[in-house]
């Protein structure tokens, strides 16, 4: 399955917990595991809290200080800092799932990490549904 993301700027952090939700709940699986891979190599996923909108802030100003647009990029399509980002975030997340929901704390959400926006992007999603043996 394929869950379509729109990203609105250059860097973004998008919460999209919902979504993959939704998709847990209409594909019935009681039990099992959620593997979200994104196929971009200048996006990624990642796990983080989300009852707080100032930390996804926080998180894209460090980022962006840390590797910022402007500096000796050899890369000529001019988007090095974003193939950096998604590398040290990083394109999967392994999610368990019990009773038809995502295992996630309490304040934690599931981020597309957008670092060369704004686009159109893709989000895979693989359920495995656990089987018991008695």
């Amino acid at each position: 399955m394929i869950c379509t993301i729109k990203s609105t700027n250059r860097t973004e952090l998008i919460d999209i917990t919902s979504k993959i939700q939704d998709i847990v709940l209409s594909a019935g699986i009681d039990q099992g595991l959620c593997m979200l891979y994104v196929p971009h190599t200048t996006a990624a996923i990642t796990i983080n809290e989300s009852a707080d909108p100032s930390v996804k802030d926080d998180i894209l100003m460090v980022i962006n200080t840390i590797i910022p647009w402007k500096a000796g990029y050899r890369h000529l399509e001019g988007n090095s800092p974003a193939h950096i980002k998604s590398t040290l975030i990083g394109p999967s997340e392994l999610i368990a799932v019990e009773n038809d929901r995502l295992i996630l704390g309490t304040w934690q959400g599931i981020f597309f990490c957008e670092f060369d926006g704004p686009r159109t992007r893709k989000v895979h999603v693989r359920l495995i549904k656990e089987q018991f043996q008695e």
